[in-house]
């Protein structure tokens, strides 16, 4: 990363004004409210949050000024200069006591009280401060109490108790203004005036997306999560990082009884109080009865069938027909010793672990050292590989560095923001917020997708060009840029390299020419490319849509090249963003768990990295890069004549079973190998091919750091206790390293994370020096680069030159590469995979959370109407879709998103793993397989699988 940009002081103007006959000051623009509660004095208010735009509506924070006729709303009123005001006038104070106490009139005899632990605050918010105003109300106010509405908990998260309400409209806000999701509405008038969700729906019925917004922004408890219903004083309140996707929201874990029963966001740079229905109600996963609680060791005699996992019943105590218990020692031990036995017979290129993007970056720092120290090789790799190694091969190539130029939220100084394979609005919610905040203040949303999102909802310009024309349609917006005089001249003079062949390149890809090809009108790629090039600021978001191809690289070579011909690249609300899927995807790949770089991406065959890294840890190293994901499978296969055939694997937190492209390929190599490990939380479908299974932690249940999408270095803490004899990742790796005769020592609580953590940090000295692990306790998110323990940090890199040797941007052309399939006569449509809102990865955590399996329990596969008239379908057929490769069963689902010729199939069902059809054809660059794009046919009809058993169970 290049040196931080000197931080601008920024001089903010102050007023002076009187405050119940005090002289104070108050910045320019702020609000009476906030002043007074900086100055000490609380003044009440219930329509008012934090976050929240000031509404006024309640009346219960007036206050008198001096010269004015009546009173004002403190929330939404600015101090000025010389103003008097008295917050606890009488006049002022009867007027609040008097709103409290006709809200507090018609609330119901017994309420909910779920945020307060004082049991006499039992309407929230409105107790307390009818408490601090000593307010009681009178029998005759009560005596015209409304008629109660009846409770509404249709949701399978959220209870909805309107008789609560006090129609503050902060759930409005929060679900318009906020979260911009535009379900919660206020209708009626007068008397007759009420919250309803959507058309007057049951919230179970509207097209909520379980955010909890609402809830969060709730003061009364009229809208409060289903499992905190009645007194629930907690014992703690733990802070946290979400444990899902790469947006890194923090949050507070509410504990009580060693068991999550509620999750609040938290003020965090990436989320500022924001979760998804993820973050919110994701969580029971971890106190799932199948949880694995104890090392397991295959018995003896029973052979590996991964013909058999589809038919698996998923129910905890399955496993003991294969399996059987046993203590830690015995299970640790026979793993070293059949990982140790494999690499002194057979060399150390026998050996290969997978490593987790679900666990901390000191988990995944130790992990990938285990490999390279103990097992002797590269041989490491981890779920990057399957979702943007060639958007991080391109990046490398192009500007020196795999991260993200600029912040999510930094769309908000963007005017046009080209969004590209990606639907953030189901993978990444919280990061959807800052860009429909963004196009609801002005700014332009371009979406570019074979598949019309709910993003389109929003979008300027929607480009649904068709799949695997993306490089078609990105060289005609360069040339367009170019031919039309719009390129940023004295960026390309100063800060970019190779123009010339670039210009070159793309003349032959006129919009005029392509628009046949990609299917995008030339009128609309070039008025697309004007926009983006005249734009003060455009930022490009990408996702595994873009990545996910044989030429994943050439595509991100393109938005490189977009950005850079028109400047878009080195200053605020530009920049190049891959959307990281997992939670700690950017932090695992930074600690080096992949197979052709060290941490910090320092490549192992440049000599200098090779020797300091040989000296700091004090072992030789392999100075050759190992084996992707999808090559060690394919070398598990291999020959025992083949020296570098992979015998023995290490996999902690990793589902390849799932994950992997042609699973029955991928199973079958599992299935070959003479050992493998399993450390997980779950018996995965991958667990049920090992020969040892190590129970490990969920992320609740552990103190560790994560690197979020934004480059963020998070700090996570242990909420709860691990069930049974289930052990750190940390611990285990370590007990595994010593028993293969490496002499670690990392002393200190949580497995010694915090010594893991300072060494990482010395091996990473260049993008993370100045975050210690004192300073995230302190502050829980601190952006790299970071070079010093005073350094904020740099939310836009790339100010002055870029991470390459020259300090320039390197352009490099790229030509159409069709996919390695395409569709034909026997195959006639194309699959598209990908996540959806509810579910996580491959399923094994958001499947066994309760709500999360209520709101999506069943596979369905997207098919637009004109495709499901053409075959004869209705929603809820089930139909057959067939690959060269293999088949599944599922029920159809109507998306006119999705083009005609495709169809749409999650990932996160075993029951229906869609992975058993796609194609591993790499990419030749980021080694990443076309998961993305492949020839499908569909036929009506089928045996659905059931899935039995992954459904969380009622707790």
């Amino acid at each position: 990363m290049n040196a931080p940009a000197q931080p601008v002081e920024v001089t903010i103007e102050t007023l002076d004004f009187t405050l119940n006959q005090q002289a104070v000051t108050a910045f320019s623009g702020e609000s009476i409210l906030n002043a007074a509660k900086r100055h000490g004095v609380d003044i009440p208010h219930l329509c008012h949050k934090e976050g929240l735009r000031a509404d006024g509506n309640c009346r219960a924070c007036v206050v008198e000024i001096q010269g004015e006729r009546t009173l004002a709303p403190s929330c939404c009123r600015n101090v000025t200069a010389g103003m008097d005001v008295q917050t606890n006038s009488a006049r002022a104070v009867k007027s609040q006591q008097m709103v409290v106490e006709m809200l507090l009139s018609d609330m119901p005899d017994v309420g909910y009280k779920w945020r307060e632990q004082d049991e006499s605050q039992q309407h929230g918010e409105l107790s307390v401060w009818a408490d601090r105003l000593a307010v009681s109300v009178r029998p005759a106010l009560k005596a015209l109490r409304r008629e109660q509405p009846k409770a509404d908990i249709s949701h399978p998260a959220m209870a909805v108790n309107l008789d609560a309400c006090i129609q503050c409209n902060r759930c409005v806000r929060a679900c318009r203004e906020e979260q911009v999701n535009d379900v919660i509405g206020y209708a009626l008038r007068g008397a007759q005036s009420e919250i309803v969700f959507d058309l007057n729906d049951p919230m179970g019925d509207s097209t909520c997306v379980a955010c909890g917004e609402c809830v969060q922004a709730c003061p009364t408890g009229a809208l409060m999560p289903k499992t905190q219903i009645g007194s629930q004083v907690v014992d703690k309140k733990v802070d946290s990082v979400c444990p899902f996707c790469g947006v890194g929201c923090l949050l507070t874990y509410n504990v009580k009884n060693n068991q999550i029963v509620s999750v609040d966001g938290r003020d965090g740079p990436a989320n500022h109080n924001r979760l998804c229905v993820k973050g919110r109600f994701g969580f029971d996963y971890a106190h799932s009865p199948q949880r694995l609680t104890m090392p397991l060791i295959r018995k003896a005699g029973v052979r590996k069938d991964p013909q058999a996992l589809n038919a698996l019943n998923r129910h905890s105590a399955d496993w003991s027909a294969v399996f059987r218990e046993a203590s830690w020692e015995e299970a640790l031990a026979l793993t070293a010793g059949a990982l140790t036995g494999l690499r002194d017979t057979h060399g150390k290129k026998s050996l290969a672990g997978f490593g987790s993007a679900k666990g901390s970056n000191e988990e995944a720092y130790l992990f990938q050292k285990l490999v390279r120290t103990g097992f002797g090789s590269n041989n490491v790799d981890h779920c990057t590989r399957l979702c943007h190694a060639s958007s991080v091969a391109a990046l490398l190539e192009g500007v020196g560095s795999g991260a993200v130029s600029n912040q999510v939220n930094d769309v908000a100084h963007s005017d046009l923001i080209f969004v590209i394979g990606s639907n953030p609005t189901a993978n990444h919610p919280v990061a959807a917020t800052w860009m429909k905040n963004a196009a609801k203040t002005g700014a332009k949303i371009v979406l570019a997708d074979p598949r019309v999102t709910d993003i389109g909802r929003y979008a300027w310009r929607t480009l649904q060009f068709k799949a695997d024309t993306d490089v078609a349609m990105l060289n005609a917006l360069i040339h367009a840029v170019i031919e039309e005089g719009l390129t940023d001249e004295a960026f390309i003079r100063d800060r970019a390299s190779n123009f010339e062949a670039l210009k070159e390149n793309v003349k032959g890809y006129s919009p005029e020419a392509m628009a046949p090809i990609c299917g995008i009108p030339a009128q609309t790629l070039r008025e697309v490319a004007r926009a983006f090039a005249k734009a003060k600021g455009a930022m490009i978001l990408w996702g595994m849509g873009v990545s996910q191809h044989v030429h994943g690289t050439d595509n991100a070579r393109c938005l490189i090249a977009l950005s850079a011909v028109t400047g878009q690249i080195g200053k605020p609300g530009s920049g190049l963003h891959p959307l990281r899927g997992q939670n700690n995807v950017q932090g695992a790949s930074d600690a080096g768990l992949i197979p052709m770089m060290f941490p910090n991406y320092q490549r192992v065959t440049d000599k200098a990295a090779h020797g300091w890294f040989e000296q700091f840890w004090g072992m030789p190293l392999d100075d050759q890069p190992g084996y992707t994901v999808v090559e060690i499978m394919h070398k598990a296969l291999a020959p025992d004549s083949d020296p570098h055939k992979i015998r023995g694997m290490y996999i902690m937190g990793e589902n390849p079973a799932m994950s992997d492209p042609d699973l029955n390929h991928a199973r079958h190599a599992l299935a070959s190998l003479e050992h493998l490990v399993v450390q997980d939380i779950f018996m995965t479908e991958t667990a049920w091919l090992a020969d040892v299974v190590l129970p490990a932690t969920a992320w609740p249940e552990k103190t560790g750091t994560v690197s979020n999408t934004d480059r963020m270095v998070q700090l996570g803490r242990q909420a709860i206790d691990p069930p049974g004899e289930a052990q750190p990742d940390l611990w285990i790796i370590q007990q595994i390293a010593q028993r293969m005769g490496l002499n670690w020592q990392y002393a200190g609580a949580h497995s010694g994370v915090a010594a893991v953590f300072e060494e990482m940090r010395q091996a990473m000295h260049t993008a993370i020096a100045g975050i210690t692990w004192e300073r995230l306790e302190r502050e829980s998110s601190v952006t790299y680069p970071c070079l010093s323990e005073d350094d904020a940090g740099e939310p836009t890199v790339f100010l002055k030159r870029f991470d390459t040797p020259d300090g320039r941007l390197n352009l490099v052309p790229a030509d159409l590469i069709p996919a390695n399939e395409r569709p034909d006569a026997d195959f006639p449509f194309v699959l598209i995979t990908g996540r959806q809102l509810e579910h996580w990865h491959t399923g094994s955590m958001t499947r066994r959370a309760s709500v999360l399996d209520a709101l999506e329990p069943l596979a369905t596969a997207s098919l637009c109407g004109d495709d499901m008239l053409a075959l004869g379908l209705q929603a809820g057929d089930v139909i057959t879709v067939q690959s060269r490769r293999g088949q599944v069963a599922i029920h159809v689902r109507r998306d006119d998103g999705t083009p005609r010729g495709a169809i749409f199939i999650p990932f996160a069902y075993y029951e229906a793993a869609a992975n058993l059809m796609t194609n591993a054809a790499l990419d030749p660059f980021g080694k990443i397989p076309e998961f993305k794009y492949c020839a499908v046919a569909i036929l009506r009809g089928g045996e659905v699988a059931a899935a039995q058993g992954y459904g969380a169970e009622p707790r």
